[in-house]
């Protein structure tokens, strides 16, 4: 158990640096290739892009072959676009390596965590999903740091070198034990799991975070530039953030695990509504930063409860785990596309005070509709069910 969660933790560590490290390029890119802020949302939003389209695909592996050649697909889908990410030269071949490692990092979260939390005990999964997450988080903390030192040696060494840790955990994946894949649920009774109220809650409660991440990711470090800050600094920003969301993370899935989901993300989603609408207003690049740190910080309430109670809520409709984090992929992708893509190309149109404000407002209602008609109680797991 211990070395199948290191496994996972490392997959999904490679995953996010690979995500998260052109967030100090960004400007850099921008400036090199006379890129608008829609061309600059595209490249970002070209790795989620690349999940949300990979998903079905990577489900259809993990169901039809099993968990483990899923996550050593990611890893050698990863490793190839790391390197072709490393030497490219034009906004073609970037946003093309970028979408090929978000087709990796599809099969690297599907497959990682299905294949985890087919073997955790059941009154663990949110202490498990946020450990994981923490991985994450520190892949999205070195992700900028690694892009930072990109831009004082070269991509070239830097997204080569990871490149070749993705082949070292491929090698070491490949000594694992698998776990047989089971008969995998006809369309029917996956859309009759979709369509239950407590996996569309869980589905749209990853999907809106990732919404509001994605408008940061585009357009805090564009905004940052525009202050006057380095790309060193920018990426200490995003490192910052990264750290302390990250810390924070087992405590959140612990307490989704004794208090029930619905507590953190109430308190989530309205406190990050709160500063979508106050990060467009600094004119300081420090206060700006610190912004961000908060901002985050506030992600991190929903992303594990959510995550968790999608989890619970596909596995009470007796639908296998690579489902569940199928559905998360899809919500997670197509969020930070909404967020990255679209935040872009409403601030090329008006300013960056409308898609901060959307969020807001999505997040506002949101955590209203929460507060109203929820009454924070988790539903009992499949396991307290049965006995």
């Amino acid at each position: 158990m211990r070395r199948l969660f290191l496994l996972v933790a490392a997959v999904i560590l490679v995953d996010t640096m690979f995500y998260s490290a052109i967030t100090p390029l960004l400007p850099t890119y921008a400036e090199d290739l006379d890129l608008s802020k829609t061309a600059a949302g595209m490249l970002s939003a070209a790795y989620p892009a690349g999940t949300l389209l990979g998903t079905i695909p990577a489900a259809w592996v993990a169901a039809r072959v099993g968990v483990k050649p899923t996550v050593m697909l990611g890893l050698g889908l990863a490793a190839t676009a790391g390197v072709s990410f490393a030497w490219a030269d034009s906004i073609v071949v970037l946003d093309a390596a970028r979408f090929l490692q978000g087709v990796g990092g599809a099969c690297a979260w599907v497959g990682g965590l299905a294949w985890l939390i087919a073997v955790a005990p059941s009154e663990r999964r949110g202490e498990m999903i946020g450990s994981v997450l923490a991985a994450a988080i520190f892949g999205i903390l070195i992700g900028p740091v690694l892009g930072g030192l990109a831009t004082v040696t070269s991509p070239e060494l830097v997204f080569t070198s990871v490149a070749a840790f993705g082949v070292a955990l491929f090698a070491f994946a490949r000594m694992m034990d698998g776990v047989p894949p089971s008969p995998a649920p006809g369309w029917g009774e996956l859309r009759a799991t979709f369509a239950s109220r407590p996996v569309l809650a869980g589905f749209w409660l990853v999907a809106l975070p990732a919404l509001f991440s994605g408008v940061i990711n585009v357009l805090v470090p564009l905004r940052l530039d525009e202050l006057g800050a380095t790309a060193v600094f920018i990426a200490g920003v995003f490192l910052v953030s990264a750290l302390v969301e990250g810390s924070a993370s087992p405590s959140f899935g612990r307490l989704a695990d004794r208090r029930g989901y619905w507590w953190p993300i109430r308190i989530g989603l309205m406190a990050a509504a709160a500063m979508a609408i106050w990060l467009p207003i600094p004119e300081v690049a420090v206060i700006v930063g610190v912004s961000v740190v908060v901002a985050e910080l506030m992600l991190g309430f929903c992303w594990t409860p959510a995550m968790a109670m999608l989890s619970d809520a596909v596995e009470r409709c007796r639908v296998d785990q690579w489902f569940a984090f199928a559905l998360v992929n899809v919500a997670w992708a197509g969020g930070q596309v909404a967020g990255g893509s679209g935040g872009g190309a409403l601030a090329d149109a008006t300013s960056d005070t409308l898609p901060f404000a959307l969020a807001a407002a999505l997040l506002a209602l949101t955590g209203a509709i929460a507060t109203v008609g929820v009454r924070g109680r988790r539903e009992p797991s499949v396991a307290s069910v049965s006995q």
